[in-house]
């Protein structure tokens, strides 16, 4: 008679927690400021502000916006502040930098919003694949907020994980 096998994982008081779960819906823009610039590299205020002034911000209704600037220009803090008050009142949220940089500060605010003690005295795994793309600063950032909580952290699949914290 053959043994009956038994799925030890699905029985286990294992939780899996995927921030692809977290991925905020919404378009993601890069905003380079470049071509509002003089040959590219210099702001001149009374253009800039004229660009800002005559831009449709509506088209980015609801997005999540980077802004960023792709030459070596030297741009003033102002310019980028001046940009965010522009989008404000059509975009999800505005970032100073990259995609990358935009990313981490959605999963910045998602983790600092978590209830952390559904996740109490439990061996947690940290899924690591995912199809979205989740930068690898929110995977440091769930892992350092899961600590005080958690039984224990592992990185991966249930099948094959790599264990990072066990509490003594």
């Amino acid at each position: 008679m053959a043994e009956e096998i038994v799925n030890r994982v699905a029985n286990s008081k294992l939780v899996v927690f995927d921030l692809e779960d977290y991925y905020p819906k919404g378009k993601r823009t890069l905003f380079d400021i470049k071509e509002w610039l003089y040959e590219g590299f210099v702001l001149r205020e009374k253009d800039f502000r004229d660009q800002v002034k005559n831009y449709d911000w509506s088209q980015h209704q609801d997005e999540y916006v980077a802004l960023t600037c792709s030459s070596d220009a030297i741009v003033p803090a102002w310019a980028y502040m001046l940009l965010t008050m522009a989008l404000e009142p059509y975009v999800k949220r505005t970032v100073l930098g990259d995609l990358n940089a935009l990313e981490t500060e959605l999963y910045q605010d998602i983790i600092n919003q978590l209830e952390l003690s559904d996740y109490a005295d439990k061996p947690i795994i940290i899924k690591g694949c995912s199809k979205k793309p989740v930068p690898t600063a929110a995977y440091i950032m769930l892992s350092q907020a899961l600590k005080p909580v958690a039984k224990s952290i592992l990185f991966g699949e249930a099948c094959s994980s790599v264990p990072l914290y066990k509490r003594k």
